[in-house]
């Protein structure tokens, strides 16, 4: 496998993703990627901000009744559900884990809105915890890598977290998603890929 090429030629291509602005920051990153999903990283960063200068926390967040978030968080893809759930979230951390982000997968997946992508992302970005973050970018350039044959997202993660080394699971995520997003059809991608030598194809 060609694993240490592709990560070499995906960093050299690689343009930043614009959520990664909030950085370590548990809250922020917990909150806009639950906002992200099936939404644009543009729509969805202004939106974020939006939020986050009426609630830096999430206690300031908990004060908020939902209509309210609603029409801070539009025009974001299901805003009405986002809503709630991080109504419920902020109420979920301030009295189950004392204000704080957990910092383990299976605790954020107790979060409304909380996925395994989810909780992956913010295991990587906030707290540099090592972990494989499978959107579909990642599924897509992993099955055409030939790294997986799979069907779901799922079933992806499961079988990188088998193959790559761990020292190349917090980039992951980061480095696909910015590739994905540069080359969006697939025989742009497929032209990327064969121009760098990184499949036979």
């Amino acid at each position: 496998m060609n694993i240490d090429k592709v990560f070499s030629v995906f960093r050299k291509n690689y343009t930043e993703i614009p959520l990664e602005v909030f950085g370590n920051d548990p809250y922020k990153t917990l909150v806009s990627t639950v906002m992200s999903a099936r939404t644009n990283d543009t729509t969805t960063l202004a939106a974020a901000n939006r939020l986050f200068a009426k609630a830096g926390n999430f206690v300031e967040l908990g004060e908020l009744d939902q209509l309210e978030i609603e029409q801070l968080i539009y025009p974001v893809g299901f805003y009405k559900t986002k809503a709630k759930h991080l109504k419920d979230l902020a109420g979920s951390l301030l009295t189950r884990y004392s204000r704080k982000v957990p910092k383990t997968r299976e605790e954020l997946m107790t979060l409304p809105g909380v996925g395994r992508k989810t909780a992956n992302l913010v295991l990587n970005r906030a707290f540099g915890i090592p972990a494989i973050a499978v959107d579909t970018h990642v599924h897509k350039i992993s099955n055409m890598l030939g790294w997986v044959h799979t069907r779901t997202p799922e079933q992806t993660e499961r079988e990188l977290v088998k193959i790559l080394p761990k020292k190349y699971w917090p980039e992951t995520n980061r480095l696909f998603v910015s590739i994905g997003r540069q080359f969006t059809s697939k025989k742009k991608l497929e032209e990327f890929l064969k121009h760098n030598k990184l499949t036979n194809k």
